[in-house]
């Protein structure tokens, strides 16, 4: 064998093994106390240090309700991590995650190949603006169909009239009968003036 050939293979090897990317989603009980937080997220932090992690991004979710309740909790705290680590740290770390006081629950996983980290908590602030505006356009649009709406009934309604009066019999009437009728209102003597 060719001493360059063996060892440059387990080199090669040892560097594919030797970090991966984690992805660890923390979750903390809602609410909880400001300081209580702040020492369970440093107490995390501290754990992924001693384990040699690098930290890639850090996602805070913020307060999401929760499917079941946990804990007694039914609201959480979530926190999503990406972590570049050795895969060999990753029992002792999980150990640790599972004594942090204050947590819920966690979740480490492997993400697969080609995996593009997206920080959801900014697509979502994103997300919520587009919503806005489109609730200002379904508002704005809803109102023009309204008065589009009234406008038509206000035209129906003189058509309406207009058809009405156009239809209504009138009267055709002479001079000398309106004449006959006036001479017989006056010459009346119940009339009180």
């Amino acid at each position: 064998m060719n001493p360059q050939t063996s060892t440059a293979t387990p080199e090669l090897l040892e560097d594919e093994a030797d970090v991966r990317i984690y992805e660890i989603a923390v979750l903390l009980p809602y609410p909880m106390g400001q300081k209580e937080e702040q020492v369970a997220i440093k107490e995390i932090e501290s754990i992924f240090k001693e384990a040699g992690a690098r930290e890639v991004s850090k996602d805070v979710w913020g307060q999401r309700g929760l499917a079941y309740t946990i804990k007694g909790s039914n609201e959480g705290n979530f926190i999503i991590y990406h972590q570049e680590m050795d895969p060999a740290k990753i029992r002792e770390m999980d150990t640790a995650l599972r004594i942090v006081p204050g947590m819920l629950r966690h979740i480490i996983v492997t993400p697969p190949k080609g995996y593009r980290i997206v920080k959801y908590s900014e697509t979502y602030e994103q997300w919520l603006k587009e919503r806005e505006s489109a609730g200002e356009k379904t508002k704005r649009e809803r109102e023009e169909e309204i008065q589009k709406s009234i406008a038509d009934k206000a035209k129906r309604q003189v058509k309406r009239e207009k058809t009405a009066k156009a239809e209504a019999p009138t009267e055709v009437v002479s001079k000398e009968e309106i004449g006959k009728k006036l001479d017989k209102l006056i010459s009346e003597d119940s009339i009180e003036i």
